[in-house]
């Protein structure tokens, strides 16, 4: 990902790319730039190298004095819309890098990405254990039982988490299909996406977007990190306690949606630590391949309707949960006014 596009024209002076993770970096102050770090990871980019992206954004920053963003690459750009984003949620930040060193700079990184590394750890802590209240219905006992504190049966060595995690278009009902995903043979990597995340655990071939990240199991992980782990099974209230509510998110995103999808897939597996490194769960390409369809402008209809969905299942009282006006009010006759406005305006001019 630090490979530079050929047609690009900005001379590279960097090192890897911000939007992998980064080596492990110790940061121990108290700055409130860690709790802001924590939720920037879970809602806008969580694999990330915070020290290399504030690095990398000023440099760019002066860079684009003289040139266009279009002359960089198209994971350059895709850096810099991260870096400006991380901008726009603290706004004091750019001015502190501008005037700081560059030692204050990467201090100021390491404590982001402290807080965003800190918020992914409890977060696999707690889901560890939770996850498995979910996968089942209600009343009824995993069996084989699995431990909460252990993963090592979990994965594909398990019925239930390897029906889970197997690939959608995959039968996991196939005993060839089943022995091959268990002994290895059959490899799976990150962008091929595992059946969990379709709503009643069903892939429609033909239409694969049928279903796609509307899974109960998804939103009930979603809720336990956003809105607290009381509210799994409650059903959602304006007012509301967490994480959620501590930074005025009353809405959901797309990288939020990722983040969650990431940890449950994580959850269901027999792997024990959570590292970049992992290249059986290859948990960094799985999210990447859901932020790369999430981002798709060529998607745009289907991402703002999963967005309008789930708005609906964990924010249903903010504006981002409603979509169809109410026939015949107030708001309905002004919109049907505008519009008989515009397409006589429309008319005039094209006559």
């Amino acid at each position: 990902m630090a490979t530079q596009e050929a047609t690009s024209s900005i001379p590279s002076k960097r090192g890897s790319s911000a939007l992998q993770m980064g080596p492990r970096k110790k940061a121990s102050s108290s700055d409130p730039l860690v709790s802001h770090g924590r939720h920037f990871g879970r809602t806008v980019f969580a694999l990330c190298n915070y020290p290399s992206l504030l690095t990398n954004g000023i440099l760019r920053l002066e860079q684009m004095e003289d040139t266009s963003l279009e002359d960089f690459s198209a994971e350059e750009r895709r850096e810099h819309g991260v870096f400006e984003q991380l901008l726009d949620s603290y706004p004091s930040l750019l001015e502190r890098l501008k005037n700081g060193s560059e030692e204050e700079i990467l201090h100021v990184g390491e404590l982001i990405g402290k807080g965003a590394a800190g918020a992914r750890g409890d977060d696999t802590k707690t889901l560890k254990s939770a996850i498995l209240d979910w996968i089942c219905p209600k009343g009824e006992a995993i069996q084989p039982p699995l431990h909460r504190n252990s993963k090592i049966d979990r994965g594909f060595n398990h019925e239930l988490t390897g029906s889970l995690l197997c690939p959608a278009g995959l039968n996991w009902n196939d005993s060839q299909t089943k022995e091959n995903l268990r002994s290895g043979e059959t490899l799976v990597c990150g962008d091929q996406w595992p059946i969990f995340l379709y709503a009643n655990q069903t892939y429609d071939p033909e239409d694969p977007w049928c279903g796609l990240l509307r899974s109960r199991l998804l939103v009930s992980a979603y809720k336990h990190v956003f809105t607290s782990p009381s509210s799994v099974d409650r059903e959602p209230k304006a007012t509301r306690s967490g994480n959620a509510r501590l930074h005025g998110m009353n809405s959901v995103t797309v990288a939020s949606i990722a983040y969650i999808a990431t940890q449950v897939r994580f959850a269901l597996t027999s792997s024990s630590v959570f590292s970049r490194t992992d290249t059986t769960t290859d948990s960094e390409t799985f999210y990447h391949s859901l932020l790369d369809l999430l981002e798709d402008t060529d998607e745009s209809k289907e991402v703002d309707e999963l967005l309008v969905w789930w708005n609906r299942q964990v924010f249903p009282t903010s504006s981002a949960a409603k979509r169809s006006i109410t026939a015949n009010s107030a708001l309905s006759k002004i919109r049907q006014k505008r519009l008989a406005l515009k397409q006589t305006s429309n008319t005039v001019v094209s006559s």
